[in-house]
């Protein structure tokens, strides 16, 4: 990911000051701010910046982890990591702002928490942290709702629906 401070790198970095090692955080991608993330893979317990990595390492890392984590503090337009996590089955914590707010079923899912507010960030994961079996059905359902409304051949039968209504809707007229 491209390392900047709207995609909401300082949040994410003061709650995992209160988080440390409890939960281990992997940062990847380069960017503007990416001497922030240097210094607090170097300062802070847990916190491990991997730079730029191809994408088939990212899918993996991903797969891996117990959430995506996505602090934006930008209106994302449509949250497509969001969508790559689901499709391996990890639920995702995000900023309760536009699109990820939209994608991201607060609680089924995954978890939504206040923009910039590293200390509710902080609270979202203990919360997960204490729940595994939640945290477990979240991947469950993460995975669920990736196969119900992102796949390719999902997203084809939902155009050529749109397709029909549209044409029925012309022709009626």
């Amino acid at each position: 990911g491209r390392l900047s401070a709207e995609k909401g790198l300082p949040t994410l970095l003061a709650a995992w000051r209160r988080i440390g090692e409890r939960l281990p955080l992997q940062l990847v991608g380069d960017g503007p701010v990416a001497g922030l993330v240097q210094e607090a893979a170097r300062s802070q317990p847990g916190v491990t910046w991997l730079g730029r990595r191809p994408m088939s390492d990212v899918l993996d890392l991903v797969g891996r982890a117990k959430m995506l984590i996505m602090p934006s503090t930008w209106y994302e337009t449509f949250g497509r990591t969001i969508i790559e996590a689901y499709a391996k089955g990890t639920p995702a914590g995000v900023s309760e702002l536009g699109a990820m707010a939209e994608v991201v079923d607060h609680g089924v899912t995954g978890m939504q928490f206040r923009p910039v507010d590293s200390v509710h960030l902080a609270e979202t994961v203990d919360e997960l942290l204490a729940q595994p079996d939640r945290l477990a059905a979240m991947r469950i359902a993460a995975r669920q709702a990736y196969e119900a409304k992102y796949t390719a051949d999902r997203n084809y039968q939902m155009l050529l629906a749109l397709y029909r209504r549209a044409s029925a809707k012309h022709v009626g007229t």
